[in-house]
């Protein structure tokens, strides 16, 4: 069972669920949007609970782009089993923003996800992706990641793959 971190994040009087994600190259927590993306939060939250997303790598790692992972084949083709409907919302792709990564079908998302490295090479995914979330602490391990060296750069393919150890999940507090 994975270990509840107490904190949330209160954004604009929102209170957020919250992750982290434990790597092997360190961690860094995202607040969860469920209010413009609760299909995509939930799911999220569901996996992470299962234990899901522990021991998968970021199989796919573009500079100045995007850090990806949640495939449990660890090539970019596998997923859990279901897809979540497209929730395109008007959340700017910038640096550090946690999204899920589909096929050509707009709702064929699943458990593959991606933060993103940066606003330019970004711009192209608004409304595009849907956009659940945003890296809240720990960019630094983000950009860590972004960092390893590739086996091949046209894919992104890291020589070795970083691993997430464990993600875990901790809901706001309640309002009293």
């Amino acid at each position: 069972m994975p270990t509840i971190v107490a904190r949330s994040c209160y954004c604009g009087g929102m209170a957020y669920p919250t992750a982290t994600v434990t790597t092997d190259l360190g961690s860094f927590e995202v607040e969860l949007w469920d209010d413009v993306a609760p299909l995509h939060a939930k799911n999220f939250i569901k996996l992470a609970n299962s234990n899901f997303f522990d021991g998968l790598s970021f199989h796919r790692i573009i500079p100045d782009f995007v850090i990806q992972g949640g495939c449990p084949k660890g090539d970019g083709t596998g997923g859990p089993g279901w897809n979540v409907k497209a929730e395109f919302n008007d959340r700017q792709h910038v640096e550090g923003v946690l999204s899920m990564a589909r096929s050509t079908d707009p709702n064929s998302a699943g458990s593959q996800f991606f933060v993103c490295l940066g606003r330019d090479h970004c711009k192209h995914l608004d409304r595009q992706y849907t956009a659940f979330g945003r890296v809240t602490s720990g960019i630094e391990t983000v950009r860590k990641i972004a960092a390893v060296e590739l086996r091949d750069s046209r894919s992104g393919t890291p020589k070795k793959a970083p691993r997430m150890t464990t993600v875990t999940v901790a809901q706001p507090a309640a309002k009293s």
